[in-house]
Formats: structure tokens, sequence, C-alpha cells
């Protein structure tokens, strides 16, 4: 009851077909960073910072009716950071 190579391709080339080269690509994508979340979840890994934390400061926005120039707009943003 052995697998032999021959039905490894088989199963291989009817997979192929069913999802198509791309959508395979995406789906080993996937998996692989499923395998990746899950290991340091195991391990207990926090170095990564979560991008909500990164990305707090929301983008300023202008009024429809204002027209400031584009060097007093630097200027503003390097008084806010």
């Amino acid at each position: 009851m052995a697998i032999s190579p021959l039905q490894i391709l088989l199963v291989a080339l009817i997979i192929l077909i069913l999802f198509g080269a791309s959508r395979l690509g995406d789906i080993g994508k996937g998996l692989g960073e499923g395998i990746r979340n899950f290991k340091k979840g195991i391990s207990g890994d926090d170095d990564e910072e979560p991008s909500s934390k990164k990305a707090k400061k929301e983008p300023k926005q202008l009024t429809e009716g204002s027209k400031v120039s584009s060097s007093k707009r630097k200027q503003e943003e390097e008084e806010e950071s």
C-alpha cells in the first residue's frame, strides 16, 4: 500500500488543473505565513510591533476651500512631529 511517484504526480496534476498555477502560489504563500505566525505564537516572540501602533498618526485633512501652499503645509507637518 505504498504511494508511488506516479500517484503523487497524478494528484499534483489534478490539483494544478483545479486551482490553476497562480492560485497555487497564493495558497502556498498563505500557508507559509500561517505556519510562521503559528510558530511565533507558540514560541512567544513579540519582537514585532502591531501595525496599528506604528501608524497612529492620522493624515491631516484639508477642507475643500483652503489654499495652503506646499511649503507652509510642510512647515505645519514638521511642527506637529
